[in-house]
Formats: C-alpha cells, sequence, structure tokens
C-alpha cells in the first residue's frame, strides 16, 4: 500500500516561491509510477497540476507552464521517491490545498494535501 506525505505548504506573497516536497513509500513499483500534483480551491474541483513520469518526463497545466516546476527522486534500491514542485511567481489564483498523488495496480492513493496561500 503506497504512503504518500506532503509537506512545504505556507502563506506567501504573490509572486514569491514555494517548494512542495511528497515523499512516496509502500510499494515496489514506486520508482516506475508516475506521481502527480492536484489542487483543489475552495468552491472549485480538485485540478491536475503536473506529473512527472519514472523517467522524469514531466507535464504540466497550462495554468501553471512556464511558473510551476516538477521533479522526482527516485531512491534507489528502496520502495521510497520524492516529488517535488518548485512554485514561482505565484498568484492569488493559486491558492489551494495541494495533493500528491499516485496510482498503483488499480487503486488510487492520496496525500493529505498542504495548504497554499498566496495573499498580500
Amino acid at each position: 500500500q503506497v504512503q504518500l506525505v506532503e509537506s512545504g505548504g505556507g502563506l506567501v506573497q504573490p509572486g514569491g516561491s514555494l517548494r512542495l516536497s511528497c515523499a512516496a513509500s509502500g510499494s515496489t513499483l514506486i520508482r516506475f509510477l508516475p506521481m502527480d500534483w492536484y489542487r483543489q480551491a475552495p468552491g472549485k474541483q480538485r485540478e491536475l497540476v503536473a506529473t512527472v513520469t519514472g523517467d522524469g518526463i514531466t507535464h504540466y497545466a497550462d495554468s501553471v507552464k512556464g511558473r510551476f516546476t516538477v521533479s522526482r527522486d527516485n531512491a534507489r534500491g528502496t520502495a521510497r521517491a520524492t516529488a517535488y514542485l518548485q512554485m514561482n511567481s505565484l498568484k492569488a489564483e493559486d491558492t489551494a490545498v495541494y495533493y500528491c498523488s499516485m496510482h498503483d495496480r488499480g487503486t488510487d492513493y492520496w496525500g493529505q494535501g498542504t495548504q497554499v496561500t498566496v495573499s498580500s
């Protein structure tokens, strides 16, 4: 069973930066599985923000392209990996709870989420 733990959220002014981390463990396939970052703002549906594959290929929502960078570190020889979401030039509309997610053998796993608030 995959466990996901996010960290790094907080309050930042518009134009500022934050780096989120997601520690994944619990599956022997972790290093091969894509790791996704989602976010959910109050009153809105959860949306996919960025994905990084096991090979390091990245995909982004149009709303964050050029501002967010997703990456990962697969810990060799272990069933662990860490994904990062570097968020620059933050805007008020980036305010949301950010979740890390993975899909492993038919099951979706989610972290507990970390709050990001962009406000002056």
